[in-house]
């Protein structure tokens, strides 16, 4: 997988729309969706933040966590903008980041409460989709996926 900088490299617009819309209200926000341990769908609104060219979350002690930990893959989707129909969605797998000197920075400058039990995940990037949705026009539609990744069936990114 992909980490955010080799995506934004690769496909700087549309690195941008996606920052910009997960950062649109200010500080990162967007739904995360997880896969339970019977393989169903859970979904938890969360902060991501883009630091040192890498997509982090901090995730506390939860299910979601406990989904991550026992089932990499998320899906991320933006949350709906007051500003426009506008939607963005990136997929790819989390892992835990355990190196502490990196979770110290990430945590002071993202002001985590040290006493409060929370993980550092990166997430990295299979596929990422954007949707302009002009309201006069068709929608149109942007996707990337990671070349580094064998081809995966249609539904990975069957956004509409």
């Amino acid at each position: 997988m992909a980490r955010w900088s080799d995506f934004a490299s690769s496909s700087p617009r549309l690195a941008a729309v996606v920052h910009d819309l997960l950062h649109q209200y200010g500080q990162g926000m967007a739904y995360l969706a997880t896969v339970r341990a019977d393989g169903g769908p859970r979904v938890h609104p969360v902060s991501p933040v883009v630091y040192a060219g890498n997509l982090y979350c901090f995730i506390v002690r939860s299910a979601k966590r406990d989904d991550l930990e026992r089932d990499g893959r998320y899906a991320l989707h933006t949350f709906p903008s007051d500003r426009s129909d506008d939607d963005a969605y990136l997929a790819g797998r989390a892992t835990r980041v355990v190196e502490p000197g990196l979770v110290a920075r990430l945590g002071a400058a993202m002001r985590a409460e040290p006493t409060v039990d929370w993980w550092l995940f990166e997430l990295t990037v299979e596929v990422a989709v954007a949707v302009h949705n002009p309201g006069t026009a068709a929608a149109v539609r942007e996707v990337w996926r990671d070349p580094g990744v064998q081809s995966r069936p249609r539904a990975v990114d069957s956004v509409q």
